[in-house]
């Protein structure tokens, strides 16, 4: 990456995860202690959208990083002309913040030796496989690691937004604290409060979510519950949300729901012990839920409604972290941040700018890091890689909990509650 003039090309710019990676990039521009900050002083980020947008969709995120973007709009499935402006365009780095299918973008970017980053596995084939249903996670990831080691004239760096991504680091942080000792179960966890602070906006028929809302229901109604233990992935045949699981940080607690991740799928791949990711969402999406158990197909009908700060005041916060158990106590680390904090500073809500710390971090670890060719995740970067990343999130992920749990409420079917 030795070109004094950067250019990056971000998929998906319009989308939420673009709109808060801006807006975390233009306090880098304006931060000279940030990480990446001299490399974005002198940097063109060529924005692709399947829509068309203007420039001043972006002024409202990014006000002086705007002048450095340049607006393209065109499908990613024509992989020649993505092919066609990353040689033309001379692109270092793509983040990729769209739904576009993860291993043709992989095969462009490896063509040319473009870095690549993402916070997700996306595979257009599965999605359109109704034979796959209840299973299009996993198969999404088998897919994956199936063609991953092909890609070695490329570095790159898969899931690395806020789940999978920073909590994969939280898992390796919290363990390296302990080395001498495996735990029995590694959870990931979040409790999202986010709703409207106007409740009278509450709509009938409509699904809300602080990030895609096909994307959520994909993983809380479409999916089985899944989990990994000893390496080997385990399904519960119910609904996801049919059933909960209690989780204790210290004196915050709560009973979320086991829904199925990639990150949960690459830590139980690399450790032996038990791995799940166990979420609660805001209490309206969660009757919404609860109380579409027989008919949740319905709910692909109804409205589905991004939480978004810019149409109404969000109150609540997002707390994301790791949980992991021993024999007699549990440990965790977690991040927490708050709506009306996050869009005051950064114009976008929580669970979004998470999710671009999350990015950040991937990003400063390829441009600014020594990672090695290949297609790696956070958890798969070497000792001095994990650690790099850990401090790049930290420049802007505030706060960062750590704490023990005296006592333990042991693995996962010993958790659950109907």
């Amino acid at each position: 990456m030795g070109n004094d003039h950067l250019v990056i090309t971000l998929l998906g710019s319009g989308g939420g995860v673009g709109k808060a990676v801006l807006a975390l990039l233009e306090q880098v521009l304006q931060d000279a202690q940030a990480p990446l900050h001299q490399s974005l002083t002198d940097c063109t980020i060529h924005c692709i959208d399947a829509k068309p947008l203007q420039q001043d969709t972006f002024t409202p995120y990014c006000p002086q990083l705007a002048s450095h973007l340049v607006l393209h709009q065109f499908d990613l499935q024509d992989t020649a002309r993505f092919k066609r402006h990353l040689a033309n365009t001379a692109t270092a780095l793509v983040i990729d913040a769209s739904w576009a299918d993860t291993l043709a973008m992989l095969d462009c970017c490896n063509e040319l030796a473009v870095a690549y980053v993402n916070t997700a596995l996306e595979s257009e084939e599965v999605d359109r496989l109704n034979e796959l249903e209840g299973f299009t996670l996993i198969e999404r990831y088998s897919r994956f690691i199936a063609g991953r080691n092909s890609y070695t004239n490329l570095k790159a760096i898969v899931g690395s937004g806020m789940n999978p991504g920073v909590v994969q680091w939280f898992a390796l942080s919290l363990m390296q604290e302990q080395p001498d000792k495996l735990p029995l179960a590694c959870y990931i966890v979040e409790t999202d409060s986010s709703f409207y602070a106007d409740r009278t906006l509450l709509q009938p028929k409509t699904v809300y979510s602080t990030w895609s809302p096909e994307c959520y229901l994909d993983e809380a109604i479409l999916n089985y519950p899944m989990y990994v233990s000893h390496h080997q992935a385990l399904f519960l045949y119910e609904a996801v949300y049919a059933q909960t699981f209690i989780i204790r940080l210290g004196e915050l607690s709560f009973e979320g729901c086991l829904m199925p991740h990639e990150e949960v799928l690459s830590l139980g791949e690399r450790f032996p012990f038990e791995t799940g990711f166990i979420y609660k969402v805001n209490e309206v999406t969660t009757a919404i839920l609860q109380n579409h158990l027989d008919d949740a197909d319905e709910l692909w009908d109804w409205n589905h409604k991004l939480l978004d700060p810019r149409d109404a005041e969000l109150e609540g916060s997002d707390l994301v972290g790791v949980l992991l158990v021993y024999d007699d106590h549990e440990r965790y680390l977690y991040n927490v941040m708050d709506n009306k904090q996050i869009y005051a500073a950064y114009g976008t809500n929580a669970t979004y700018f998470q999710v671009a710390c999350g990015l950040y971090g991937g990003i400063c670890s390829l441009l600014l890091g020594e990672v090695p060719n290949g297609v790696h995740w956070v958890d798969e970067l070497s000792d001095a890689g994990i650690k790099a990343y850990g401090d790049y999130i930290a420049y802007f992920m505030k706060p960062l909990v750590r704490g023990t749990n005296a006592g333990s409420d042991g693995l996962l079917l010993q958790r659950l509650r109907k």
